[in-house]
């Protein structure tokens, strides 16, 4: 059984006019969600997530500079931008991730949940925010999972770009996983094969840089060849999922060549490994995707797979 949680809060977080990350983007959130309501499932609230549980990832000068902001527009860098609720927001999309583990933790063997959220999280570091992003969700979602008492956590991020805050943040880590596969070089320019972690942490970050133009064949035979034998040796007890859609095709702000039907296919493998790495316990978080016709279309088949019974 899969859960949504999202909130309509969401579009409160306004970037400037023409910005990718637009508040559109949380309409689109939002229909998806209700369809799924509508339909006889399950979308919970999220809670917002505490200075205790930001501050697990983040440092106390970042969470310090993210509340200054509150009230106020800002110009963070040259893709970061808050408006007077983003604060709040981003603490709700960090919380939704957090609502969706407790879900899946608490729920029976096989649960799955799916965090509809802006603004995404995954570049953000511990010290500052980056690449639209304010706080990196996924990362305080899989912290929370270690102080509940999880020995190992792994996280995939098949968005575009490569999750460098989540990388960062758990860099010398061993009991985090992180897998990422992006578009090469490209932007925010991390990401190289020889990035593997650093002192007890060897060997627990994987990348997999995508050349331009790469396809569902090419993605999904670097997740065969070299993620999924990981995560078979890894086990984790959670999997978490950045699940970004702008390697898709048709997203104007990449140049790789992914269709909906190979993210829904990524998707369903990660979810199919999962019943044997850690019990069936997923939890998916939205990242990046920025044509809005395909971010609906994708989130829709992704429920899909991600829900049928496993």
């Amino acid at each position: 059984m899969l859960t949504l949680v999202s909130s309509p809060r969401f579009a409160d977080h306004l970037t400037p006019p023409g910005h990718p990350e637009s508040p559109e983007r949380a309409d689109v959130l939002a229909r998806v969600a209700a369809r799924l309501a509508a339909q006889g499932g399950t979308v919970a609230e999220p809670r917002s997530a505490t200075d205790a549980d930001l501050l697990r990832v983040h440092t106390p000068a970042h969470v310090a500079a993210m509340v200054a902001t509150r009230g106020r527009a800002v110009m963070l860098d040259e893709d970061t931008f808050t408006s007077a609720q983003s604060e709040e927001v981003a603490r709700l999309a960090a919380g939704a991730v957090l609502t969706a583990v407790d879900l899946v933790l608490e729920g029976a063997l096989g649960a799955r949940a799916l965090a509809l959220v802006r603004p995404p999280g995954h570049h953000a570091e511990s010290d500052k925010p980056m690449g639209f992003c304010l706080y990196n969700s996924v990362a305080v979602g899989a912290a929370h999972a270690r102080a509940r008492g999880l020995a190992r956590v792994a996280i995939v991020d098949y968005d575009v770009h490569h999750g460098n805050g989540t990388q960062q943040i758990f860099y010398e880590d061993p009991s985090v996983l992180f897998i990422s596969s992006h578009q090469h070089p490209f932007w925010p320019g991390s990401g190289a094969a020889d990035e593997r972690g650093r002192g007890a942490g060897l060997g627990a970050t994987l990348n997999l840089p995508l050349p331009l133009g790469s396809t569902d064949e090419d993605v999904l035979g670097r997740y065969e060849r070299e993620a999924f034998p990981a995560l078979e040796r890894f086990r984790p007890e959670l999997l978490l999922v950045s699940a970004g859609f702008d390697a898709h095709a048709r997203d104007p702000l990449a140049g790789c060549r992914m269709t909906t039907a190979g993210l829904a296919t990524l998707t369903a493998r990660l979810v199919d490994g999962a019943t044997r790495w850690c019990d069936g316990r997923v939890v998916l978080v939205t990242e990046g995707g920025y044509d809005l016709a395909t971010l609906e279309a994708c989130l829709t088949a992704v429920i899909d797979v991600a829900g049928a019974p496993r």
